[in-house]
């Protein structure tokens, strides 16, 4: 299917979901509203594209009016044609000259621009007819490459390498689609969120084994460490030996608490340690990860591509958890996989899109860029607000089928 579809206005909707009992709740998030900054691209024809930008509520109406300001950029543009040289649009408003002042390329702007990006992904698959994931696998690594902006990457990696990467995992596609038939694992991370009792965990963690689960993730971070230490261990003695059990910290802790608390908890055998400390904080990072043995997951709050480039070079994150509708979306997303996969770092993304985009994106880097499998995060509580939700059955998510990126919404 290849139609001609041009995008006539850019509209934002400020879509905000309360939470209920607790959940959504970690060391430095104490509120339970979820809410998305949304973009629709209204076209000439019957396809809509929907971009999905992540916030906790508050500010969400900003990003949202930053979303109009940078409609310009994309308004009365052809989708197939805007999208065959992404990368130069990509880079025209992230450098917007009004905006840039405020970043550059991080918090609300850089937000906003998330969306919009996001939105022409999901219109592009949209006019083709296919799921998102089916879309990026079959473009030559020439077409996924000129979706990037590779400012300020070329001493890391450069456009031709990038190509001969995504040119050298071809030999190995056509096996790596197995994983269609398979489906993509994934873990639970609604089990231990900071508000829930211990019997609410314990009731959550017998509720995820059955469901099919055997990886799930507990929030720590409390003021009383004592009180993390002791949910760790009875999630391990709940889950088994052998299930991956994680530990997200929410940036609470500092270098020093971060050390000390590691070591307490690597008798546990986690599968990773998640944000430990600021997370702009690369000194830090790097001298945690010389004195634990726990690996650490990082990523959820790094904005752009320029510092994921710093803690890839450092060493220090042992697994990427980049988000793209935290960073300027699927474009950027692609970017810092690629890079990732230079530098053997497996990408295990974080969901503020509850899956609904990544189930898609962790398709692509293991099909097309080589990743290997390891876990999709899976929350399921904005799952009735999704026109097409994730299908999670046993811990594993199905492959989607939908046209677009799954980012519908019921109602807007």
């Amino acid at each position: 299917m290849n139609r001609t579809v041009v995008i006539k206005k850019v509209l934002s909707v400020d879509k905000r979901f309360k939470l209920q009992n607790g959940a959504g709740t970690d060391a430095i998030h104490t509120g339970s509203y979820y809410a998305y900054s949304v973009c629709r691209l209204v076209t000439d024809g019957e396809s809509e594209g929907i971009g999905l930008a992540f916030t906790l509520g508050e500010g969400n109406q900003l990003v949202c009016d930053a979303i109009v300001y940078l409609a310009k950029y994309v308004e009365g543009k052809e989708i197939g044609e805007l999208m065959s040289n992404f990368g130069e649009t990509f880079k025209a408003m992230a450098d917007d000259p009004g905006f840039r002042w405020l970043g550059p390329q991080k918090g609300i702007v850089h937000l906003a621009l998330a969306s919009i990006v996001n939105a022409c992904f999901d219109l592009w698959a949209k006019t083709q007819g296919v799921p998102l994931w089916d879309l990026l696998i079959s473009c030559s690594p020439e077409e996924i490459i000129n979706t990037l902006d590779f400012s300020y990457f070329e001493e890391v990696l450069t456009r031709q390498e990038a190509v001969d990467l995504l040119r050298a995992e071809e030999k190995d596609k056509e096996e790596r689609k197995s994983i269609l038939l398979r489906g993509y694992p994934g873990y639970d991370t609604s089990i231990g969120w900071l508000k829930y009792s211990d019997s609410e965990v314990m009731d959550k963690v017998r509720e995820a084994l059955d469901a099919g689960f055997n990886s799930m993730k507990l929030k720590v971070g409390s003021e009383d460490s004592s009180r993390d230490i002791r949910r760790a261990h009875m999630l391990r003695e709940m889950a088994g030996p052998n299930a991956r059990i994680m530990f997200d910290v929410n940036q609470q802790w500092s270098l020093d608490k971060a050390i000390s608390l590691s070591g307490e908890l690597e008798e546990l055998n986690p599968f990773w340690l998640e944000e430990p400390t600021h997370p702009d904080d690369l000194i830090a990072h790097i001298k945690l990860s010389e004195n634990t043995s726990i690996p650490l997951a990082l990523g959820e709050h790094i904005p752009n591509k320029v510092l994921f480039k710093n803690f890839i070079q450092a060493g220090c994150m042992s697994f990427n958890q980049v988000d793209a509708v935290r960073v300027g979306g699927v474009s950027e997303f692609i970017l810092i996989s690629l890079l990732s996969r230079k530098f053997k770092i497996p990408v295990v993304p974080h969901v503020g899109d509850m899956g609904q985009i990544h189930q898609h994106l962790v398709l692509f880097n293991h099909i097309s860029v080589g990743h290997p499998v390891i876990l999709l995060e899976h929350i399921p509580h904005l799952r009735n607000y999704f026109k097409f939700p994730v299908d999670v059955c046993d811990g594993v998510y199905k492959v989607p089928q939908s046209p677009g990126m799954s980012a519908d919404l019921v109602h807007y």
